[in-house]
């Protein structure tokens, strides 16, 4: 991911549109909030199964990144995370655009 995608993440946080937390992702995506979760490449395989799982039962699209926990959770201010989730389709929209400036083969999509 690249700095314009990271800069898309801190923003959803600052604007309160941003899940994050592999218990917080899960629970967004439960109450039908989350749009679209991210997932760290360096995160658990149980918390990579747990979040897709909860995300392809419930539709939600979700991303495994090629970014890493430290550079997932420094994208919006904190310490590393594992998984982050958009609550808001015009996040998503801006996310996938800033994506589309990148090499394709750069994230996994997953449903």
């Amino acid at each position: 991911m690249n700095k314009k995608t990271f800069g898309v993440i801190g923003l959803a946080k600052r604007a309160g549109r941003l899940a994050q937390g592999a218990e917080s992702v899960v629970e967004s995506i439960r109450s039908g909030k989350a749009k679209l979760a991210l997932i760290a490449c360096d995160a658990s395989a149980n918390t990579k199964k747990t979040v897709t799982d909860k995300a392809a039962f419930y539709s939600v699209d979700c991303l495994v990144t090629d970014a890493d926990m430290a550079s997932l959770g420094g994208s919006i201010g904190g310490k590393s995370t594992a998984a982050v989730a958009f609550t808001d389709e015009n996040f998503v929209k801006a996310f996938e655009k800033s994506l589309s400036a990148e090499d394709p083969a750069d994230t996994e999509r997953e449903v």
